[in-house]
């Protein structure tokens, strides 16, 4: 019996099968997908084969091939990955610029990791309500700088339904990956997308400023125009799995734009003379705060933290 993974809870699986109903699963026996280094081997949105038992529950037994998928450092394991999601079309990065400020390196390592699955990202800017008037030039500077760099930017409010329609439209028909970090409003969101869902919402932490985690497993859920928006907990770090160390700059689309013109090939910008990138940060064609993630990333690999994954 085929059918599409809804619901991950960490212990068992909700799947969705091909005729419409709904099993609870399992995964039997040592399951691991090759190559990957992986704490959960099956992931929202992964199409499996399943058999079913005396006591109305299931097995998984099969994954088919994924479209892409979308991984990140796992929370306890640091050299393994943890999938978030798999066979999506596009993510939608809710971010804030305050109460939580969404640090830039964040999105730029979530942007680096969406672009070696090839799955395109969309910032949501949310709470903008609430903001100052310096909150909003940062807001304006930082929607410039990811417009131009080619990320689709949207000013929202998700608690007070500001800004959403033209949202709406972007999710019909498609497998959506909701993601950022925690307190940034991912639940409000979902709240105003689909109300009769009344997903649970928290404060932000007055001491902290940073946000508690509402969601506590990955689920999908069925959009009114057809497609799935999937709801996973809150990110706090996002490693750099899968890529190679001279690979990093390949996911910074201006950087990669730019190494073309470098003097070397296996120019890593930063050291070496001719380097076209290090030129163009100098210019501002290339932002500080772009260059500044791209270097964290490099430091990730040359420390090793993290464990490479499937090799391509």
């Amino acid at each position: 019996m085929r059918g599409l993974v809804i619901k991950n809870t960490g212990s068992w699986y909700q799947v969705l099968t091909d005729e419409g109903n709904t099993v609870d699963c399992k995964i039997k026996g040592n399951f691991r997908l090759k190559g990957i280094r992986s704490t959960n081997p099956v992931a929202v949105g992964d199409y499996v084969s399943i058999v079913m038992n005396e006591e109305g529950t299931a097995f998984i037994t099969e994954i088919e091939d994924r479209k892409n998928y979308i991984i990140r450092k796992s929370t306890n394991l640091s050299k393994q990955s943890h999938i978030i999601a798999a066979n999506v079309d596009m993510v939608l990065l809710v971010v804030t610029v305050a109460r939580p400020e969404t640090s830039t390196t964040f999105i730029d390592r979530f942007l680096a990791g969406a672009e070696a699955y090839r799955i395109p990202v969309t910032l949501l800017f949310n709470k903008v309500d609430t903001l100052s008037d310096e909150e909003k030039v940062l807001l304006d500077g930082l929607m410039h700088l990811y417009t131009v760099i080619g990320y689709p930017c949207y000013a929202i409010s998700a608690l007070k339904d500001e800004g959403l329609q033209p949202v709406r439209e972007l999710l019909s028909g498609k497998t959506i990956l909701l993601s950022g970090n925690s307190g940034v409003g991912k639940s409000t969101f979902i709240n105003a997308i689909l109300p009769h869902l009344e997903l649970r919402t928290a404060e932000i932490s007055d001491i902290h400023q940073t946000g508690m985690h509402t969601t506590t497993f990955s689920a999908m859920y069925p959009l009114e125009d057809g497609g799935w928006l999937i709801d996973t907990p809150g990110i706090k770090g996002f490693g750099t799995f899968d890529m190679e160390e001279e690979e990093v700059g390949h996911y910074f689309k201006e950087i990669f734009k730019f190494s073309a013109e470098c003097k070397y090939n296996n120019c890593t910008h930063t050291h070496e003379p001719g380097c076209a990138v290090r030129r163009a940060v100098e210019d501002h064609y290339i932002s500080l705060s772009r260059y500044t993630s791209y270097l964290s990333m490099l430091e990730d690999k040359e420390e090793g933290k993290y464990r490479s994954g499937m090799k391509r």
